[in-house]
Formats: C-alpha cells, structure tokens, sequence
C-alpha cells in the first residue's frame, strides 16, 4: 500500500512552482522540474520549501526511477 492515497497524490502539489509531485518510494514526494524532494513524516507530506532538500544529478535520477518516470502530459 502506498504511503499517500492515490487520490491526495493527484491534488497535491508543489508549493514553489505549484505543479505535480511524484511519489518516490514511502517516505518522499518529488518535484523534478525544481529537483527539490520533500519528505513524508508518518503518512503526512511535509509541503514546506523550508523543509525540503535539493536534490543532485544521481540523486534526481534515482528518485525518477523510484517513482516509476515522469509522466508525459
């Protein structure tokens, strides 16, 4: 079962550039196009860019291939 319900995944959003997060893995939600990943505390996204981390060109990949690709719109 997924850390975060398929329908909250859909409306969240990154609070930065406003747009889609992937989940990757249990315990993180990522935005790609900033390559900032925000950690989930319990079941509960932690949606603050205070909060969140840069992510690195290993990193990023890794974390794009944990949340299954990014999805072509």
């Amino acid at each position: 079962m997924s850390a975060i319900d398929d329908r909250l995944l859909e409306i969240l959003a990154c609070p930065e550039d406003k747009g889609p997060l992937l989940l990757a893995g249990q315990d993180t939600l990522y935005n790609p196009r900033l390559r900032r990943a925000y950690r989930i505390d319990d079941g509960i996204p932690v949606l603050l860019v205070d909060e969140s981390r840069q992510v690195d060109e290993s990193e990023h990949a890794e974390l794009v291939a944990r949340a299954g690709g990014i999805p072509q719109e």
